[in-house]
């Protein structure tokens, strides 16, 4: 795999991810593999292009702090004043795929905190849910849950997944995701590197730079369906490998985070001196992020920030 943040070009050892489709992905086991070119082909179908709408339903129970760590994350993607490295030039890298720049508006918030559907939630559940959001215009319905809340492949497969429905028997498509809080159910999972892993190099986890390991993993969670969704809403974009288990734009650097990455060091990144966290982008209201690396197709490989 070469990228900014490149593994040695000989075979080395690789983190392999298992994972559903359209999936943010989680490590699974260690395999010695001979490196391949990382590319990912455009497969001539619609993409998410020009402004694009971000809906939120909260589900379950979130504490004001926790709300507004994800939704600062969301309003970071089109801000221009944070210093560099920031979330907006992480986000400016899907500028290079087809279509150009997008822009990304934090739109309608809908809130169940009274778990309407019980805190066991199967997809069907999952995408009535994301209907409530509207189905119409250039969006993108998240559904977010709770730590308390159990979906259907979420810790076995999946951290979070990015699908699309009609409106209705013969309704215009809209595109849906959901990413869980994973911190009580399998933060080793689905919240590395603030977790030590369940699988591979036990290294020392990192410090989550908004001090909640749940959210500063959902928001890595969030970063890699969001990229998906936009490149890939329609399993017809941009992806490696199968179009049920594609490697989409962020899930195909998977575990890199900055310079230097290798398996169960996410790579070089920055620290808060005073709490010791790790960040490598700056976002609106003095909010730092934890972002993966995301595939360019301009350079055939994964970017980093720092």
């Amino acid at each position: 795999m070469a990228s900014s943040s490149s593994l040695p070009l000989a075979a080395v050892f690789l983190f392999c991810y298992a994972f559903a489709a359209s999936s943010a992905a989680t490590p699974r086991f260690l395999s010695l593999v001979q490196p391949t070119p990382l590319v990912l082909n455009y497969h001539k179908g619609p993409l998410l292009n020009g402004n694009i709408t971000v809906n939120l339903l909260w589900y379950g129970t979130f504490s004001p702090a926790q709300r507004s760590v994800i939704s600062d994350f969301f309003l970071s993607l089109g801000a221009s004043s944070p210093p560099s490295p920031s979330v907006s030039s992480w986000w400016r890298t899907i500028g290079s795929y087809r279509g150009g720049p997008r822009d990304v508006v934090l739109g309608r918030q809908a809130f169940d905190s009274k778990y309407g559907l019980g805190k066991s939630l199967t997809s069907t559940q999952v995408r009535r849910l994301a209907r409530r959001l509207g189905t119409g215009g250039n969006a993108v319905n998240f559904v977010l849950t709770a730590a308390d809340v159990s979906i259907e492949e979420f810790c076995m497969s999946s951290c979070g997944s990015h699908e699309y429905a009609r409106a209705g028997r013969r309704g215009a498509r809209f595109v849906y995701a959901w990413v869980g809080n994973p911190v009580s159910q399998c933060p080793g999972q689905c919240a590395w590197p603030f977790h030590k892993p369940i699988y591979g190099p036990q290294g020392p986890p990192l410090v989550a730079p908004n001090g909640d390991i749940g959210v500063d993993g959902m928001v890595i969670n969030i970063a890699t369906v969001l990229a998906g969704a936009v490149t890939n809403p329609f399993d017809s974009g941009y992806y490696q490998g199968s179009a049920e288990a594609p490697l989409e734009a962020v899930s195909a650097c998977t575990g890199i985070f900055g310079k230097g990455a290798f398996p169960g060091n996410p790579g070089a990144v920055l620290l808060e001196k005073t709490t010791g966290a790790s960040y490598n982008a700056n976002g609106v209201s003095g909010r730092r992020f934890l972002l993966p690396a995301m595939w360019d197709p301009t350079t055939l490989a994964c970017k980093t920030l720092v």
